[in-house]
């Protein structure tokens, strides 16, 4: 897949330290992925949820950060549309970010 935009994660990982391995594993392996439908998402991160028609929230290391993205499974492209702790997650329309 192709992940628009890694600068989105670094700045994350920039004001919050902790979370640059589980988000750079996640980078990895999506980056690597095939996804066709939110079935294939799923099947690799069974944890991960469907959130408003299009977006997916994953849970980063134990649940101490969220991360939204949007796919576009026809192009192959990951839109990061939020990433953030737990509490900022809370204050955010997930289907508006």
């Amino acid at each position: 897949m192709r992940i628009i935009s890694r600068r989105t994660l670094r700045e994350f990982f920039d004001r919050q330290p902790k979370s640059k391995p589980g988000l750079e594993a996640w980078y990895a392996e999506v980056k690597h992925a095939h996804w066709k439908s939110p079935t294939d998402v799923l099947s690799q991160f069974p944890k991960a949820r469907i959130v408003g028609k299009d977006r997916i929230l994953f849970d980063i290391l134990g649940n101490r950060y969220r991360l939204v993205v949007r796919v576009n499974y026809v192009a192959g492209i990951v839109l990061i549309r939020f990433v953030g702790t737990h509490k900022e997650y809370d204050r955010i329309d997930v289907e508006e970010v």
